[in-house]
């Protein structure tokens, strides 16, 4: 693919991914019909494959196309190939950061999918004449799945009410997302700074230790940017997230216990809870200690990620995950004025740059070249 090839836009809002046998009638037919209703582009596959045949290709690009994926663990689940085949793909998509996924537990509790207990256990021991490599992965994909938080019906009074939550849920997302002008979602260029973010970030990673990414950038402020279009991909996947705007601004003439503070009243931390705390404009090494402090509270699979202008922070603070938003070809700026709706002429770059204050701009700051001398407008 070329550099000047548009990014995808996805075929489809939503994936269903779900056992048949055991939600189609119901709880399926519920959720499809909401999603529908709400305008939101759904995939429902009715058939279901026949024990040992491989996922179409349709289905697998079905996935590919798709924002988010809905997969609703049942009773009779894991007792299906073909819906363990369905899931190895989609957390394979998740993994490389291009499908969110969105777990429903109906009917069975998430540590006996966690750690294939009770049901699961009998189902797994019938697979046992399968590849034992494929089983494998059949396995740490249900593990990988139950490790993210999601719905279970235990929790609702009915399933009209968690149907009602989810729609509604995947709705604010999609509708935040959808304009490429207010999420960046779509916007040139940010899809290879997210991808390379995303490799870092690692959701699947089996680490139990708090994991701390720096994203770091000379001058502007793409790299907020680039934090916040980060943050708002993969906050759901956290028992509980916060993003802090500047933490220059709130530690201004205030001791660093204020800093803590500010992260404790903002992070409801509850024990052993995956936490994503994204701490922006970090300019001493004193901010990052404060912030330190905590995390030995988060648990195991949270991240933190540290956004700052001073590189040498990030080794001062011992962080290895690092990343640096370089800004685009003067080419790629251009496209992406296009996109926003700019009539490009080099000469009224500076006044329309001016009239920019959304999220979108913040990225066209980040891809202005240092030399161009409009990054200070940023």
């Amino acid at each position: 693919m070329t550099s000047s090839t548009p990014p995808t836009i996805p075929k489809y809002d939503v994936f269903l991914s779900f056992r048949g046998l055991d939600t189609r009638r119901n709880f399926i037919s519920f959720l499809y019909k909401e999603l529908v209703r709400r305008n939101i582009r759904t995939f429902k596959d009715d058939k279901e494959l026949e024990s040992g045949r491989k996922i179409s290709p349709e289905l697998e690009r079905a996935i590919q196309e798709s924002k988010f994926a809905v997969v609703v663990i049942s009773a009779n689940y894991a007792a299906s190939t073909w819906c363990l085949q369905e899931l190895v793909k989609i957390m394979d998509f998740v993994n490389k950061g291009s499908l969110t996924v969105i777990p429903v537990f109906h009917g069975v509790e998430p540590c006996h999918v966690r750690w294939q207990m009770e049901k699961f256990a009998v189902q797994f021991e019938e697979h046992k004449s399968e590849d034992r490599e494929k089983v494998l992965s059949w396995g740490h994909a249900l593990t990988n799945l139950a490790n993210i938080s999601g719905h279970c019906s235990s929790e609702w009074e009915d399933d009209s009410m968690m149907v009602d939550e989810i729609a509604r849920r995947i709705s604010t997302w999609i509708d935040t997302t959808r304009k490429p002008t207010r999420t960046g979602s779509n916007l040139v260029g940010i899809d290879v700074h997210m991808k390379a973010v995303s490799r870092l970030i690692d959701l699947n990673s089996k680490k139990k230790s708090v994991r701390v990414i720096g994203i770091w950038g000379r001058g502007g402020n793409g790299r907020s940017a680039l934090a916040e279009f980060v943050y708002k991909n993969i906050c759901q996947h956290f028992g509980s997230h916060c993003f802090l705007e500047n933490v220059k601004r709130i530690s201004q003439d205030r001791h660093m216990s204020h800093l803590r503070q500010e992260v404790l009243k903002r992070v409801q931390v509850e024990s052993n809870q995956k936490v994503l705390l994204v701490a922006n404009e970090v300019n001493k090494l004193e901010h990052f200690d404060a912030l330190a402090e905590d995390f030995s509270c988060f648990g195991p699979g949270s991240i933190v990620i540290i956004t700052t202008q001073d590189k040498q922070l990030l080794v001062s603070a011992g962080i290895k995950l690092v990343y640096e938003a370089e800004p685009l070809a003067f080419q790629k700026v251009r496209e992406l004025f296009r996109q926003l709706g700019f009539r490009v002429r080099e000469g009224a770059i500076e006044s329309e740059l001016c009239k920019g204050t959304n999220l979108a701009m913040k990225w066209l700051g980040c891809c202005l070249p240092v030399r161009s001398g409009y990054r200070k407008l940023s």
